[in-house]
């Protein structure tokens, strides 16, 4: 179907269903100019807790728009491409974190948003990157539990010393792969560049940058800084961003292969179909739905 038909006939089903299309920073170009909200995990997040729209269009991974669902049990989510996964999600089950439960009677049990709804529900508190750290500073008892992501708890594990976090070990498999050598070379090619990388990057390579973000924050922080040439260290999807609000600015990306094929699944012909469709409906128990929702309200709660 042409390009601008597809558009069209999204816009009218958008009508028709009360619907909202979100989608998050690494999802193709053409998704995020249709979306009706772009951005990280915590700023999508707070969007579906708000919206009025009775269906939801999550264009990104399976964990977010779970979510959403959590977070609004009421309206109807679809996710596009419903073998949009989270690799970093799989490495934590909820089985899993039971036992570490056992092993750590008296430790706080943080989990990454990027994580099953069946994890959320074994939790205390759910973070994101953007304020995973005013979560933890939030929490009263000084043992952690931080699962699946150890990069992130690493880095968290920096900004605030008093506690003592207990690693899951679990990563990105597109942040993770970043090497120091890659880094250090593209700062030498592009020396008056700025470098900006997400905490989901390893402990070394945070070390080597200029600014640790998440994604909100790696486009907030180019937006207000008076540097015009920024090296980016996080999925190649911000650029669309990026180069939007900062047309007169250069970015280079710190390598080609920061792709996450899972993000990139969805395009502009499935989100045409899940509203045609009606598919594919996220769907979770009951209990889980109640047990989950606590987990991302305290989030919530927090803020930023």
């Amino acid at each position: 179907m042409d390009k601008n038909l597809l558009i069209s006939n999204i816009n009218k089903m958008k009508r028709e269903h009360n619907a909202v299309i979100v989608a998050h920073s690494y999802q193709v170009d053409e998704v995020q100019e249709i979306a009706d909200v772009t951005g990280d995990s915590f700023a999508l997040s707070q969007f579906c807790a708000s919206s009025q729209a009775d269906t939801i269009v999550f264009c990104g991974v399976h964990f977010m728009a779970e979510s959403a669902k959590i977070l609004s049990p009421e309206k109807t989510v679809l996710l596009p491409e419903i073998n949009a996964g989270c690799p970093m999600a799989d490495m934590v089950t909820a089985d899993a974190l039971k036992e570490a439960k056992k092993k750590y009677p008296d430790a706080a049990v943080v989990c990454y948003i990027n994580s099953s709804a069946e994890v959320k529900a074994e939790c205390d508190i759910c973070c994101t990157s953007s304020n995973a750290v005013d979560v933890i500073k939030s929490i009263d008892k000084k043992d952690i539990i931080f699962a699946p992501d150890k990069n992130l708890g690493s880095y968290v594990a920096k900004m605030v010393p008093e506690k003592n976090i207990i690693f899951w070990e679990g990563y990105c498999i597109t942040h993770h792969k970043i090497k120091a050598d890659a880094v250090i070379e593209s700062k030498r090619l592009n020396p008056d560049a700025i470098l900006l990388v997400h905490p989901e990057c390893q402990p070394e390579i945070q070390e080597l940058a200029d600014f640790v973000g998440s994604t909100k924050q790696i486009i907030d922080y180019a937006r207000n800084s008076e540097h015009d040439k920024f090296i980016i260290g996080t999925e190649m999807g911000v650029l669309y961003q990026l180069k939007k609000e900062n047309p007169n600015k250069t970015f280079y990306m710190m390598s080609t292969g920061l792709i996450c094929p899972n993000m990139k699944k969805t395009s502009l012909q499935s989100v045409h179909d899940a509203l045609a469709k009606r598919q594919y409906e996220i769907t979770l128990d009951r209990d889980i739905i109640e047990r989950a929702s606590g987990s991302l309200n305290r989030m919530l709660a927090v803020g930023k």
